[in-house]
């Protein structure tokens, strides 16, 4: 039965004010899935597709929570009524490895939306099975809905992409949604120190209540220099005798050009015939290509990385992360900063782009 839904639209056009369009979402097809939805997070990726030119509007957001209300007839883990969180990354690996498309929605005046996988800027979606991971019943709908992207991706970078233990000293670029799941990840995981980066002072003492250890205002202060005073390796010396500092990881969750060459100046050298150097993790989706210092890397034995939804399979991370959510180690209430109504999805927006939004902003649909 075909399920009446309201659902945010970027035009084609480049400039024009996002839409919410009313529409008839489809029976959901053999491995498609009908999800009413409780709440939706709103992430600053997204603007990248707003500013960016396409080639037909577009359906956004791609972390909820809500209620299954149709399943096609080849969904055999899901039904009706589960309560469930939409994510943008395959939820295990066997779900990944069948081809699932894009998702094109018909408009009512005939234009067709798509998007890369799925839609959460809605009150319904339709979404691939592959997408949709069953939740207990009594999550936090509103909070909870975040972590099919910022935390899976903050987090994740430092528990799976990085594997930070304990001890290690970490750097972080950003500390909005995805920063704030990171810096509360290498909390839990003993890093020490934990320095948060970031242009707002505001936002370096939010920082702190999820673990950071130090802010360094980068409008302010040279950050890497801020880094490498901070974390002196004492006695070791790198090729060229010089005294060893710097952090163990380094992430940026920004993605600009100047913070992903940051963090490779960030991470410490390599102590000369004794062990390897630092790592860069990027985490934030970059918009342009970089140079690095070859030389820098290659002397101090130093490593970079990417990390992709935070290495995550969200079958299993999921509820882990719930778990985090409900044993206090991740602090979600906190970090949902800002709520709207779909209505409003304008304003959030404009909200998220002038830097208005301490940590997560979300969509609250019910």
């Amino acid at each position: 039965m075909p399920t009446e839904a309201r659902v945010v639209v970027v035009p084609q056009e480049q400039g024009q004010a996002l839409e919410v369009v009313d529409v008839t979402l489809p029976d959901p097809g053999p491995n498609q899935v009908v999800v009413r939805q409780f709440a939706s997070g709103i992430c600053h990726s997204q603007l990248h597709t707003i500013h960016n030119p396409r080639q037909a509007p577009a359906i956004l957001g791609h972390e909820s929570t809500g209620e299954v209300e149709a399943v096609g007839e080849s969904v055999m883990d899901l039904k009706p009524g589960d309560t469930v969180m939409v994510t943008w990354v395959p939820k295990n690996q066997q779900q990944a490895r069948r081809q699932g498309g894009s998702t094109a929605l018909e408009l009512p005046d005939g234009r067709t939306a798509t998007s890369i996988n799925v839609f959460t800027w809605a009150t319904h979606t339709i979404a691939d099975e592959m997408y949709v991971v069953k939740v207990p019943d009594d999550i936090d709908r509103e909070s909870d809905s975040i972590i099919g992207c910022a935390v899976i991706t903050g987090a994740g970078a430092v528990l799976h992409t990085a594997q930070v233990q304990a001890g290690d000293s970490v750097a972080i670029i950003g500390v909005g949604g995805v920063g704030l799941s990171a810096v509360a990840a290498a909390a839990h995981l003993g890093a020490d120190p934990i320095i948060a980066v970031d242009l707002d002072d505001t936002k370096l003492e939010f920082a702190k209540k999820f673990g950071a250890t130090h802010g360094v205002n980068a409008s302010n202060d040279d950050a890497v220099a801020a880094i490498k005073e901070l974390t002196p390796v004492e006695g070791q010396f790198d090729i060229l005798r010089q005294p060893v500092s710097g952090v163990d990881y380094a992430f940026d969750c920004i993605g600009h050009a100047s913070t992903m060459k940051q963090i490779s100046e960030m991470v410490r050298s390599g102590e000369f015939g004794q062990s390897k150097g630092g790592t860069a993790v990027l985490v934030g989706v970059p918009q342009t290509p970089i140079e690095l210092d070859s030389r820098h890397m290659f002397m101090g034995e130093r490593g970079y990385i990417c990390s992709l939804g935070g290495s995550c399979e969200p079958g299993e991370d999921l509820p882990r992360f719930i778990e985090w959510h409900r044993d206090g180690i991740l602090d979600l209430d906190s970090l949902v900063t800002q709520r709207y109504s779909i209505d409003d999805i304008g304003v959030a927006v404009e909200d998220l782009e002038n830097g208005r939004v301490a940590g997560r902003s979300i969509l609250v649909f019910e």
